[in-house]
């Protein structure tokens, strides 16, 4: 079960979108944010699924994929400190698309009845909010061309830069299972990719050791 906390402004990590807002509302606001945890594949909303609260992330990285026939997943944005995850605008509004942190990290959670009051009675906040939409969508369709257009290790490279910008790490912990699942490719392929990266001095990367079985 995911633990929400109360936040006050000096708390864990900080959201963009928030710091662009003048001190005295982001105090306003951070008396209706609650500080939570997401651990890797943490699920925020399932698409088409009611949204029941937004979220302004601080650390880590969440996803919005697409799922396929077959129980398949492919990536079609992510969002870091950067954004917000659940923008819908209208009460009881869906999305399309399944949230699941992939790095993970924490957030800040707003319920989305708070959100909506918020973005509709406060100017600034409204503008905010819709030119990060404006900018997820402009990311959506550029991850769209990225995937006709680009081979595996251009597209891992991106992915890997831009989760680097969102954690503010050189490091952090992801599986090849699940970027292939975000890049909408082969286990292998990607091990492949993540190779050639690594021979060319780009990355470095360890892989996890494999505990063996007794008979």
């Amino acid at each position: 079960m995911t633990t929400t906390k109360r936040i006050t402004s000096g708390s864990r990590g900080e959201n963009r979108i928030l710091a662009a807002l003048p001190h005295a509302e982001r105090l306003r606001l951070f008396e209706v944010l609650g500080d939570v945890s997401l651990p890797v594949r943490t699920v925020l909303f399932e698409p088409g699924g009611p949204i029941d609260a937004v979220y302004f992330p601080t650390g880590g990285v969440v996803s919005l994929v697409t799922a396929l026939h077959g129980g398949a997943i492919v990536e079609v944005a992510t969002i870091g400190n950067e954004g917000i995850v659940g923008v819908h605008l209208v009460p009881f509004g869906s999305l399309a698309v399944r949230a699941l942190a992939q790095v993970a990290g924490h957030a800040l959670r707003i319920d989305a009845a708070v959100f909506l009051e918020w973005y509709e009675n406060n100017r600034l906040f409204q503008t905010l909010v819709e030119r990060y939409t404006q900018a997820l969508f402009g990311q959506i369709s550029q991850a769209a061309a990225c995937n006709r257009l680009h081979s595996t290790e251009e597209r891992l490279s991106r992915w890997l830069l831009m989760s680097q910008d969102r954690v503010g790490s050189d490091r952090f912990m992801i599986t090849q299972e699940f970027l292939g699942q975000m890049l909408g490719a082969r286990r292998s392929t990607v091990f492949v990719s993540a190779g050639i990266l690594q021979r060319a001095g780009i990355i470095r990367y360890r892989e996890r050791p494999r505990h063996h079985r007794q008979p």
